[in-house]
């Protein structure tokens, strides 16, 4: 005969092993690491104010008079 399992400790352990499955493929997904978040964010910005620096004339200012 073989040898005694608890069904529910098989069943719990499998269920931990999917959510673990399925939270790697969701961090390969859609996860980024803070300092890359910060990186582009950085990189926009400078993109943004080299733009903005190239403008023939002034953001928006309201008419005088």
């Amino acid at each position: 005969m073989g040898d005694v399992i608890n069904l529910n400790h098989f069943r719990k352990a499998k269920e931990r092993a999917e959510r673990t499955r399925r939270a790697e493929e969701s961090r390969v997904r859609h996860g980024r690491s803070k300092p890359d978040r910060e990186t582009q964010r950085r990189e926009e910005q400078r993109q943004a104010e080299i733009l903005a620096g190239k403008r023939l004339e002034p953001a928006e200012d309201p008419p005088e008079g």
